[in-house]
């Protein structure tokens, strides 16, 4: 990874119906400087969805020519539909200087860690079963099939949380958000992250005099 690049790459991971992608996004409303990397996928949106915000909404061929031209930092087969993260995207955020949360779930956590040193992994847990089978009925949008599925394909997720660096219980949201900000502000406290951040104060304090 180049030194220029100045941001922090984070993976945040949860079972669907957890609640990360609503913490990240209040995060990014409390803490400057940070983004969601927007997915490729190839999906339908769903009601509310807009294409570029909340993915980028592509055809199979499309897709599966983008694998071929190497343009994603990972991707998977999720519910039947391809997910990934362009690299380039990825890679211009954080030379501009911004935190990049990447929304993905285990399979993708392993892949951006083979290719990726610095990176920190956050993975997020509901409170139990029951809550969060009442969160994704909650949604209104999926039959009681597709919350079955989900549902198992949960545990299945939730097995993988101790790949992770991190690991949030989402019962309480506000206390969930503040142990979310708490990562990210220790991160930035980093030797490295400040060694950057301040090159010119450290330069000047180490100066010898005369």
């Amino acid at each position: 990874m180049s030194t220029a690049i100045s941001g922090k790459l984070y993976i945040v991971s949860a079972p669907s119906g957890a609640g990360k992608t609503s913490l990240v996004r209040a995060l990014m409303e409390r803490l400057p400087g940070i983004c969601f990397s927007v997915s490729h996928t190839t999906r339908a949106p769903r009601p509310g969805e807009v294409d570029g915000r909340d993915y980028h909404f592509v055809d199979v061929e499309r897709f599966e020519q983008m694998i071929r031209e190497g343009a994603f930092l990972e991707y998977a087969r999720v519910f039947d539909n391809y997910y990934g993260t362009s690299r380039a995207a990825v890679e211009a955020l954080l030379a501009d200087g911004r935190d990049v949360f990447l929304d993905i779930d285990w399979q993708g956590a392993r892949q951006v860690r083979a290719a990726w040193s610095e990176v920190e992994s956050i993975f997020v847990l509901p409170p139990s079963r029951e809550a969060l089978e009442q969160r994704l009925r909650g949604r209104g949008q999926d039959s009681d099939e597709t919350i079955a599925r989900r549902m198992r394909d949960a545990v299945n997720e939730i097995a993988h949380y101790r790949e992770y660096d991190y690991l949030i219980v989402n019962d309480d949201f506000d206390v969930a958000l503040g142990e979310l900000e708490a990562v990210v502000r220790a991160g930035r406290l980093r030797c490295e992250a400040q060694s950057r951040r301040h090159a010119a104060l450290i330069e000047g304090l180490l100066a010898s005099e005369g």
